[in-house]
Order: structure tokens, then sequence, then C-alpha cells
């Protein structure tokens, strides 16, 4: 399995979205359309990046009950994206549900990965807000390894945790690491992040990368540079 870089397309319109992909000449980039532009543009918009030539991770951490998650996945499963998700703290009866619903008649389906605990989030937050109080490295361990049971392909989690997440669930369960940035840029409102050569070291498969893409002065150079530090 080789790495890839993954670009947020955390855009509000269509015409935001196509705008930044347009300057893309060379490259036909693997890009997330999350809850901001889902929301805003429904599914066509997921159709239209993907008849351009783009790879899909679409973005909508699905947690409900399992047969609701069921449902919903048979749904995006139509769409032709390439990677999905949901939310590990969803149990494990939820996860084998989303993957009865993803997986279409002939028996191929997207890659589905689950969210440990978002970036976000830290020890601190974890406790006062969530009331858990196991370490967040042992709380993410045990969410990555109920996903592997539940026969998901792997999990979203920092990319400080992806190491980890090997030795837990083995090489071929997939880590997809946001909260990835340069080491000369601002982390914004990620608390748990590494740049994109630490990241490569460390273990992650894919890395999501936004701001310092997408809010460069040049998108193009800035995610030549994240695969140059991350896949070449």
């Amino acid at each position: 399995m080789g790495k890839d870089v993954i670009i947020a397309c955390d855009f509000a319109s269509a015409e935001a979205v196509f705008s930044f992909l347009d300057q893309f000449k060379d490259e036909k980039p693997f890009v997330k359309i999350g809850m901001e532009l889902f929301y805003a543009e429904g599914p066509s918009i997921v159709r239209e990046i993907k008849k351009r030539g783009h790879k899909i991770f679409l973005d909508l951490k699905l947690h409900d009950i399992p047969n609701t998650v069921k449902k919903s996945m048979a749904v995006l499963s139509r769409l032709d994206v390439d990677m999905t998700n949901l939310h590990a703290a969803g149990t494990k009866r939820m996860m084998e549900a989303a993957i009865e619903g993803l997986t279409r008649p002939d028996g191929t389906r997207p890659m589905l990965i689950a969210v440990t605990q978002l970036t976000s989030t830290d020890q601190e937050s974890m406790e006062n807000d969530l009331l858990i109080h196991e370490p967040i490295d042992k709380v993410v361990m045990h969410y990555a390894h109920n996903a592997m049971e539940a026969g998901l392909d792997g999990v979203v989690c920092s990319p400080l945790e992806a190491g980890k997440v090997h030795d837990t669930c083995g090489k071929s369960f997939v880590t997809v690491t946001p909260g990835v940035r340069f080491a000369d840029g601002d982390v914004g409102d990620q608390k748990r992040v590494m740049t994109p050569a630490e990241a490569k070291k460390i273990g992650s498969d894919y890395i999501v990368v936004g701001r310092p893409i997408t809010a460069a002065a040049d998108p193009v150079a800035a995610y030549r540079r994240c695969v140059a530090e991350f896949v070449d």
C-alpha cells in the first residue's frame, strides 16, 4: 500500500472548491470532502469531483444506531467514493452494520475507517468533557482494536499514535492522520500535530492536510512540498 497526501477541501461552495482544484494542472490530488462542503452542495459535489479524476475521502463521521448507519452507508456506497468514515465510539455493532451497508452487491466497497479521538481533543478535554479518564493513547488503541475486530480497514488518528496503532493492529491496518503541519507553519486549532516528514517516519499511511495547502500563497507548491516530505 502506497502512502498518499489527502487535501482537506474544506470549502463552503462548489465554486470555491473548483477554483482551488483548477490550479492543479499536472496532478489529481486525493481530496477530502467534509461536512461543510457536502452539506452545502450535496451528493452532486462528490460526483463532479470524481468526474475530474480525483480519489475522494468522504469525511462525514457517521455515528448513530446501527440500522441507521447501515442504511446511510448503503447510500454513500453508490457515490463511488474511495474512502469514508464513522466514529469508533459508536460501538463494534455499529461498525459491523456499517460494513454491511457499505458493501455493494458485487462485494466491493470503499475503504472504511473509524475516528478514534479527534485531533482537537487532548487528555484534559477528554477527561473533563467526555468523562473518559483512561490515558488518551490507551483509549485510541482500544477504539482501533475494536474497529479492526469489526472488519474496518483502519482508523483516523493523530500522527502521534500511528506507530502504536500499527503495533496494536498490524502494518496492513491503515492509519489516516490529520493534524499535519509544516515545521514553519501555524498549528491552528489542532492540539496533536506533526510535520509530513515526521508522520512518514512514524508510520502514517495517509496524511490529511488542509490549510497548509488550501490557504497557501501557492497551493500547488505546498502540495508538492507535502508529497516530497511524506511520499517521495
